[in-house]
């Protein structure tokens, strides 16, 4: 295993030592939209294989239904695909630029991170998209999938390599780990430093955990999605409801899933009946304060400190009553997981305010938690996103996957 990793860091160092322009770049881009499109009943095939592995291996049916690609699916990675080729290239674009008295002239300017290692679980999706943004920013990936969406990965990997082969640029720009040991994730951040600039992890908490501990090569992740909606007191209560309702139940599986809601004192006996009545009829199970539940009059369990603390990842919600947006904000300051929290107001002081103070890498207003990822920011997907104090934050896109240097243009100046 050890010459295999090390096999695969070398060729990924080997390979972007020789930049990619950026007319070649979406070519390449192209063409793989272009095979996969070609290869579509093949690529449903192998992922069925992995379905079938994924239900003998007893995954949960949220983990399988991200894994399943099907037409529809398929369609929506070919214009991702296409939306990224649209996007402008990230590398070498001038950050600031200025000159000195003694006539240097300075210029910031982006460059590629190297060699990005990505440990994702279950989506081929992710394949697909990171590979994209990785290689149009000029970085090299090496991919760890899960077990369980093994010959998903390997096909959409190999048309890939393809379309760079057909383009005459090395395919180790894009290579993914086929070996199905755990042992390999623990190896890649133990002992790849060597290889690999920067670690992603996208999965869940348990991976998460794992890299945070273990990890030697510096990492971009979250631990968790603690996401909150207040709402505030001058709050338009049919905009809070279709809010509130999106951002908990559009999809309950992902990390800017809203898991706790947060009512002003003022509006809460006017709006908690029919917001909770809204949720439960949907099948969203309650956790509340003794204020909630003393005016609620639909089921509803009562709230421990434990729930301000949880991720549900499922339909459930934590509700709660603050005495005003100082209170909501020390809340989720304090419980959040600096991801992403929203209020909802039609006061636009209050809305600064609250956007202002919150810690969250991202910070909404008037509109759902879900907002929270790469596509509907408009970077064309995400490798991930971060809730790090230090950037990248947030969705890490195209524009975040790159550094910078400095180019200084001297004229012969020397330094007394």
């Amino acid at each position: 295993m050890k010459k295999y990793l090390d096999h695969i860091g070398k060729k990924s160092k080997k390979a972007v030592l020789k930049s990619v322009n950026t007319k070649k770049k979406n070519k390449v881009l192209l063409d793989f939209a272009i095979l996969i499109k070609k290869n579509e009943k093949n690529i449903i095939k192998q992922n069925k294989k992995d379905i079938s592995f994924a239900i003998k291996k007893g995954l949960k049916n949220n983990m399988i239904e991200r894994l399943i690609l099907d037409k529809i699916k398929i369609k929506q990675i070919e214009n991702s695909i296409k939306k990224i080729v649209n996007l402008k290239d990230p590398v070498d674009k001038v950050i600031e630029k200025w000159k000195r008295p003694n006539g240097l002239r300075f210029k910031k300017v982006t460059i590629p991170i190297g060699v990005i290692g990505i440990i994702y679980e279950s989506r081929p999706n992710v394949t697909s998209d990171v590979s994209c943004l990785c290689f149009k920013s000029g970085n090299a990936v090496i991919l760890k999938g899960g077990s369980e969406a093994f010959n998903s990965n390997k096909t959409l990997v190999n048309l890939f390599r393809k379309a760079l082969i057909k383009n005459n640029i090395d395919p180790n720009y894009v290579q993914l780990i086929e070996k199905r040991n755990r042992q390999v994730v623990n190896y890649m951040l133990t002992k790849m430093k060597e290889y690999i600039d920067v670690i992603i992890p996208r999965g869940g908490k348990g991976l998460v955990k794992e890299v945070q501990k273990k990890s030697a090569v510096p990492f971009i992740g979250h631990l968790e999605g603690i996401c909150h909606t207040y709402v505030d007191k001058s709050a338009n209560m049919n905009m809070a409801k279709k809010i509130i309702l999106n951002a908990k139940l559009r999809n309950t599986a992902i990390c800017g899933a809203t898991e706790t809601v947060l009512f002003h004192e003022k509006i809460v006996k006017k709006f908690t009946n029919p917001i909770l009545n809204h949720l439960n009829n949907e099948g969203c199970e309650i956790y509340a304060d003794n204020k909630i539940k003393k005016i609620y009059d639909g089921k509803v369990k009562l709230a421990s400190k434990k729930n301000w603390s949880k991720e549900y990842l499922s339909p459930k919600l934590s509700v709660k009553v603050v005495k005003n947006i100082n209170e909501a904000i020390e809340h989720i300051n304090y419980y959040g997981t600096m991801h992403t929290d929203a209020i909802v107001t039609s006061n636009k002081p209050d809305a600064n305010y609250f956007l202002k103070n919150v810690k969250s890498a991202i910070a909404i207003h008037n509109s759902s938690t879900q907002f929270a990822d790469g596509g509907e920011f408009g970077f064309g997907g995400e490798v991930g996103i971060s809730t790090n104090k230090t950037p990248p934050r947030g969705p890490v896109g195209l524009n975040q996957l790159v550094s910078y240097k400095y180019e200084v243009y001297g004229s012969g100046q020397i330094r007394k």
